[in-house]
């Protein structure tokens, strides 16, 4: 990324530069991209293309405001750590499934991430996180990759646990939210991925229309479908959105400014 690139992706989730590439910085980084760009499929139910290259993924988060699901945003979230100076890994994961069963191979996208420097003054000598601004409710900050006890969180108590097999469980409040490898993945390689939740009738991505962000006071906002739905200190409220509301809600919630507003696709329709 060119220092132009940097600076207009900083400007957009409003995060200062960072001095250096410490854990501090990350933190402050990672919240602030929760709250401004949404977890959303609304490439799916449009018919856009999903582009998983990281100057495509950077250009529609910053360029496009839009937000997108875990190959998107943490793929455009790498591109502006790395250009910051951290050393980041792409580790591909499998979702925990309400039928208690993991979902496909490369089903998710999540970030390792070291902080500080080395003495030859490249990134990578530091302590390890695990950051993830794709999964919809997850922490809101990094949590300790070594750690194997309870981390505690604002988005709640996360453990990380190693398998028999190797791989590492991300629980929250005690339930598995995803494996984890721990071998180092290419964007490339979520392409298959990518194509089974854009396509497949079995990807939970295809059933409904859904866009989704933290909030500043660690609340949520979320249109489902045409529910909207806010959280905040005070409780959880629902609304149903008239037709057109929709895209009125977009902008005022989101920052979205849609040329149409998506509908659900339908089970078992490509794009």
């Amino acid at each position: 990324m060119h220092a132009a690139d940097i600076d207009a992706y900083l400007r957009h989730i409003d995060a200062p530069r960072p001095a250096a590439p410490t854990l501090e910085a990350l933190r402050d980084l990672q919240f602030r991209h929760l709250v401004a760009v949404p977890f959303e499929n609304l490439s799916i139910h449009l018919g856009e293309e999903i582009v998983l290259e990281g100057g495509a993924l950077v250009d529609k988060v910053v360029g496009r405001r839009r937000g997108g699901y875990c190959y998107e945003i943490n793929g455009a979230f790498a591109e502006l750590l790395t250009a910051l100076g951290y050393g980041v890994t792409l580790l591909a994961a499998r979702v925990m499934g309400p039928d208690g069963t993991f979902g496909i191979p490369f089903d998710h996208l999540a970030l390792l991430v070291t902080t500080g420097t080395g003495t030859d003054g490249g990134p990578g000598r530091g302590e390890e996180w695990l950051v993830d601004v794709g999964f919809g409710r997850n922490s809101h900050h990094p949590l300790s990759f070594t750690e194997r006890g309870d981390q505690l969180d604002a988005g709640g108590v996360f453990r990380i646990a190693e398998t028999e097999e190797g791989d590492l469980d991300v629980s929250k409040d005690g339930a598995v939210q995803y494996r984890l490898e721990r071998r180092p993945r290419a964007l490339a390689d979520f392409e298959a991925g990518n194509w089974w939740h854009r396509t497949s009738p079995l990807s939970p991505f295809g059933q409904s229309v859904l866009c989704s962000r933290l909030t500043e006071d660690g609340g949520r906002v979320t249109i489902s479908g045409r529910t909207l739905v806010t959280t905040d200190a005070g409780g959880r409220v629902e609304r149903t959105l008239a037709e057109g509301e929709m895209a009125a809600a977009y902008q005022e919630h989101f920052g979205l400014e849609l040329e149409r507003v998506p509908e659900a696709r339908g089970a078992g329709q490509g794009s």
